[in-house]
């Protein structure tokens, strides 16, 4: 730290004091002597809790470790290895019937399925398009995706396509047909949409008059009844607005004047101070908070060029209808906002305790972001973003009960501190370490008054069993790791732990990201999977992603799908636990090879521009250039498959570093047309973010649970003191 300040017994970066002080505070009704008299028990009390936490995580691998190098070349025997996970606590006995008691959730968590995006909030562009992407237009959507294909004439690029645009339109009415019926005709025959009464009336090119096939479906217009220039529909609690408009480009030449099909699109978004974010000291932290404050604001702003002029985005305002009883009817506009604050594992020095050690960075975020949220929920509270008054902060990388019940604990301290109601902040729980997932049931039952979502994170949880089984012998393939038993066990295990412990109607079972942003027809087809497996939220990259998965939840109605699985067998322990191993492997020195560089190159793509631009999340190349969403959840599995395979002799270090240095140009071949790009191969012993690739390897095994972490903050750290 540069200058700081002393408050009792804590020593704090003066930048971090300040903004708490002058910015974060003024009027959530907490005063600055408040807070940090809160933050100085608060971290002193619970510093050495966490660290017994991480001891405890440690003490458990190792023991893991011995029981595997103790078996070695022997088959896994199911009842030996579940007895031993019962015996050293890594299970825990199952205490009977659990239900959430959770209270003042928000009808976007406990009542409306759609689509959830994961934003890093230290990009305030970002964040704002994702705050705002609650509506999106399906026809842009479409257009500008490979959801329409280009055959038959229909390209994207250049001027407008009007053979594209026929086939949008025509999309688009097949959507709507299935969405919101007419009664005895399509929404592709319409020639005039106007209200009648209380009904919404439809004019067909056939001469007729008709309407839906339930009119409870209409639900508002805009302009008047007789030439309305909006037409609010609702499909399994999701809005569909018909926008007309005869004087627009596109409604001119349709024979309705639709100009548009805008839908409700992103319900929420994760404001994410964690595995997106590149946030590694005082500096950034405070880009990261001062982003979650304007949120919460409802004040921030972002300048920025685009097409050679500058544009300033801002929160969108809500949405204006006329209702059906012909009273105002006001509808959010943006998504609901969750918080994912950073793990129990990370410190960071922006604060020290009374001993001079840095404190874990989750209290950090405890403490201001909970404070930040105040300016929605608290005393003088504007409830833009929850209309209900809660907080909603995702925990992410939780082994176990006794970690979500210290979690728990810790917001039950800061809600007194700080004057709040009990359970004010709620509390999301991700789904991505095998401890967590084996005691799923007992992990809701230490929050079960917080909890408002579990959700699983399927990358992060395969790095896990990853480095949790490392012992035991070489792993399957990367690519054949989601048709293995576990992980199909493991998605289906969460979402009947969700409907035993009472989850619907109250929380959200979610699943995880389609991480190829440029893949939407490939999105369309395959992630309507979720909705159908009970999940009522899954993640998307982005806000067009958002739309077009939208979709998905007008053909599914979950909360029928969530009552029929809850009749269902229930997935198995032994299969969740099955070990996804090779145990004799019979790859070829080219599968082997393909294998080692398409790891290798997937590190550095991301690692580069993480250490050496900041950048936590980006659309990376892979090594068919194929554009992959990536954080840190995507480099855990690499690494530490990459590290499973040298411990177990099926590649060599040799072979690995010569495929380092050869993927290694192959990404600054990538990323040539970026002009702040540091190429890695001109000097290899110089590239700090070739060190940490190769770090993240060669020493993967001994890093805590496999994490990324320790590594990358080490190496940005290391590389902005050199700047």
């Amino acid at each position: 730290m540069a200058e700081t300040v002393k408050h009792g017994g804590l020593t704090v970066a003066k930048e971090l004091y300040e903004f708490v002080n002058t910015e974060a505070l003024p009027g959530t009704g907490v005063e600055p002597d408040s807070f940090w008299s809160a933050a100085d028990e608060i971290i002193h009390k619970f510093s050495p809790k966490i660290a017994s936490m991480l001891r405890k995580r440690k003490s458990l691998q190792n023991k893991l470790n011995r029981w595997h190098r103790q078996r070695a070349g022997q088959a896994i025997d199911p009842a030996a290895y579940r007895g031993y996970l019962e015996e050293i606590g890594y299970l825990v006995p199952d205490k009977g019937d659990c239900r959430i008691a959770t209270r003042n959730t928000d009808d976007e968590i406990a009542k409306v399925a759609g689509s959830q995006l994961v934003v890093p909030v230290m990009n305030a562009r970002y964040a704002l398009n994702a705050a705002n992407a609650r509506y999106g237009s399906l026809y842009d959507a479409l257009y500008g995706t490979d959801a329409i294909s280009e055959e038959d004439g229909a390209d994207r690029a250049g001027s407008f396509n009007p053979v594209r645009g026929e086939k949008v339109i025509a999309w688009a009415r097949k959507f709507l047909d299935d969405a919101a019926p007419l009664f005895g005709g399509s929404h592709a025959d319409v020639t005039r949409y106007f209200i009648k009464g209380r009904k919404l009336a439809v004019s067909l090119s056939s001469g007729s008059v008709t309407g839906l096939v339930d009119n409870a479906q209409y639900k508002g217009f805009k302009g008047d009844k007789a030439n309305p220039t909006s037409i609010l529909l609702v499909n399994n609690g999701l809005h569909i607005e018909i926008v007309v408009d005869r004087s627009h480009v596109i409604g001119g030449g349709d024979d309705a004047g639709v100009a548009d099909v805008v839908i409700e699109s992103a319900m929420s978004t994760i404001m994410d101070c964690e595995d997106s974010v590149a946030a590694v000291d005082t500096e950034d932290k405070l880009v990261v908070y001062r982003n979650w404050l304007g949120l919460m604001k409802g004040d921030l702003a972002d300048t920025f060029e685009k097409g050679g002029r500058a544009i300033t985005r801002k929160l969108v305002a809500d949405r204006e209808y006329t209702a059906v009883n012909g009273k105002p009817l006001s509808l959010h506009s943006r998504s609901l906002m969750l918080v994912r604050n950073v793990g129990l594992l990370m410190t960071i020095g922006t604060i020290k305790d009374g001993n001079g050690n840095d404190i874990p960075e989750t209290l950090l975020d405890a403490l201001v972001n909970t404070a930040i949220g105040l300016h929605d929920v608290g005393p003088n509270g504007g409830f833009r973003n929850s209309r209900k008054g809660s907080i909603y902060v995702v925990v992410p990388k939780m082994h176990g009960p006794r970690e979500a019940a210290l979690v728990n604990q810790l917001y039950t301290a800061i809600e007194k501190a700080f004057d709040m109601k009990r359970n004010t902040v709620k509390m999301g729980i991700m789904d991505e370490e095998r401890r967590t997932t084996v005691n799923l049931k007992e992990c809701i039952r230490a929050a079960r008054s917080r909890v408002f979502f579990i959700n699983t994170g399927f990358l992060d949880r395969t790095g896990d069993e990853i480095h949790t089984s490392m012992e035991a012998g070489p792993m399957i393939r990367k690519a054949d790791m989601k048709a293995s038993t576990w992980i199909d066990a493991y998605e289906r295990w969460n979402v009947d732990v969700g409907l035993e412990c009472g989850l619907p109607g109250a929380a959200q079972i979610g699943k995880g990201m389609w991480a190829m942003p440029d893949l939407m027809s490939d999105m369309l087809d395959q992630k309507i999977v979720h909705p159908k497996a009970g999940a009522n939220t899954a993640w998307v990259p982005s806000p067009t992603a958002a739309t077009l998965h939208a979709t998905h939840y007008h053909q599914v109605n979950v909360t029928d799908v969530q009552k029929q699985l809850a009749t269902r067998e229930k997935a198995t322990l032994e299969d969740i636990l099955s070990v996804p191993l090779a145990p004799n492997p019979n790859w070829d020195r080219k599968e082997i090879q393909n294998e080692i560089e398409n790891n290798c190159q997937g590190i550095l793509g991301y690692v580069v521009r993480w250490v050496d631009q900041g950048v936590g999340c980006s659309k990376v190349p892979d090594i068919n250039n194929v554009g992959l969403m990536e954080d840190r959840a995507t480099l855990r599995i690499s690494a530490q498959h990459l590290a499973n395979w040298l411990r177990h002799k099926v590649v060599t270090r040799g072979k690995v570093m010569k495929a380092m240095k050869k993927m290694a140009a192959i990404v600054d071949q990538q990323n040539a047309g970026d002009p702040a790009y540091r190429p890695m191969a001109d000097d290899f012993d110089n590239s700090i973010a070739f060190k940490a690739a190769c770090d993240l390897v060669f020493e993967g095994r001994k890093q805590p649970s496999g994490y990324t972490e320790p590594v990358l903050h080490a190496r940005r750290i290391e590389l902005k003191a050199q700047a």
